[in-house]
């Protein structure tokens, strides 16, 4: 039989409350040649009976259940199960855009170098979405190239994973998601980046994220803050900073220090600080001295291959940074990352 244009993977556990929303906007895609194939989780509510009902009237609807295992294994069920050239994630508790697969597919098949493709992201119910997750949002929604992504991709995870579509071949040569202790989807899109994979989105909302606080970002230790720090210094190590003599941080405050600690455990070789508050230069953070932005350049100097970070937390310090190191002459990608 021949392969439909793309397999949804919907990992479900415990998701009878919203799963009929989320199929019925499945259903509704404007794309009809496509396959969902939902892995039940070993849920305990009626989530197997909804997908059961499903599976029954519509042949695009297919069920794997196992023993519960969590999102990670439940992902990649899916993935190993799925035989279409494309493979989109979703979650059971989300809504996808009508239009969403059709112009998530189109964009692949005329973009042949593109490892996956996302889209802007809408989150919902307005009354449960704080501002913190808004901010988050509009910084997602401002990130559409691939140099945008690329760009900002050790500051937080770029791709909001229920909305990605991958290139099937692209998402079995990274072995699917990997338990790390990390976030399993940043992960993936790190080791992506490392090995080269081109990403974009559709410049439209083509998918609704829903806000609520069993979400599993809200409930599990894997997407502390730690771990993402955590990763961010794996993959900073592995990548940006592999062969470097020397890594600079520009900022000394609580996010700066974080993430020097955990560059430490991965043996980083960490020199100084940048900062620009009269009160923290010509101190230590970590035993590392704090300089002046215009003493940049002498530190830079000494060393055959420096590489300098940008860690600040506060709204806006970035671009400001951004800023100054263009000015001083520093290529962002090459000289210099954005990491928070």
């Amino acid at each position: 039989m021949k392969s439909p244009q793309t397999s949804v993977i919907l990992p479900c556990y415990n998701a009878a409350k919203t799963l009929e929303e989320t199929l019925q906007s499945l259903a509704a895609q404007t794309l009809s040649d496509f396959e969902v194939i939902a892995v039940d989780d070993d849920s305990t509510d009626h989530t197997g009976l909804i997908l059961g009902d499903w599976a029954r009237k519509d042949p695009r609807f297919k069920v794997i259940s196992q023993p519960h295992s969590g999102v990670i294994s439940a992902s990649n069920a899916g993935m190993l199960a799925s035989v279409a050239p494309t493979i989109a994630r979703m979650d059971a508790d989300d809504r996808a855009h009508p239009q969403r697969l059709e112009k998530q597919v189109a964009f692949l098949e005329a973009n042949p170098d593109y490892a996956l493709i996302s889209s802007l992201v809408k989150a919902f119910p307005e009354s449960d979405v704080g501002e913190g997750f808004q901010v988050y949002i509009r910084w997602l929604n401002s990130l559409v190239t691939d140099d945008e992504i690329k760009r900002e991709i050790f500051v937080e995870s770029p791709l909001p994973n229920p909305s990605v579509m991958f290139r099937r071949e692209w998402l079995l040569k990274m072995g699917g998601y990997e338990e790390r202790g990390f976030p399993e989807d940043y992960d993936l899109y790190l080791r992506m980046y490392l090995a080269g994979a081109k990403f974009a989105k559709i410049p439209e909302v083509l998918h609704e994220w829903r806000e609520h606080p069993e979400r599993i970002t809200h409930t599990d230790s894997r997407y502390s803050l730690e771990n993402f720090l955590r990763a961010k210094a794996y993959y900073l190590a592995l990548g940006p900073l592999k062969g470097r003599d020397a890594v600079i941080i520009w900022g000394s405050g609580m996010m700066g220090r974080r993430l020097a600690k955990q560059l430490e455990r991965q043996d980083v070789p960490l020199v100084a600080f940048v900062d620009i508050d009269p009160k923290k230069i010509g101190r230590t953070r970590r035993g590392k001295p704090i300089i002046a932005p215009d003493a940049l350049a002498e530190c830079w100097g000494q060393y055959q291959n420096p590489a300098l970070l940008a860690s600040v937390g506060s709204r806006g310090a970035r671009k400001l940074i951004r800023e100054r190191l263009n000015n001083f002459g520093y290529e962002e990608g090459k000289d210099w990352w954005a990491a928070a």
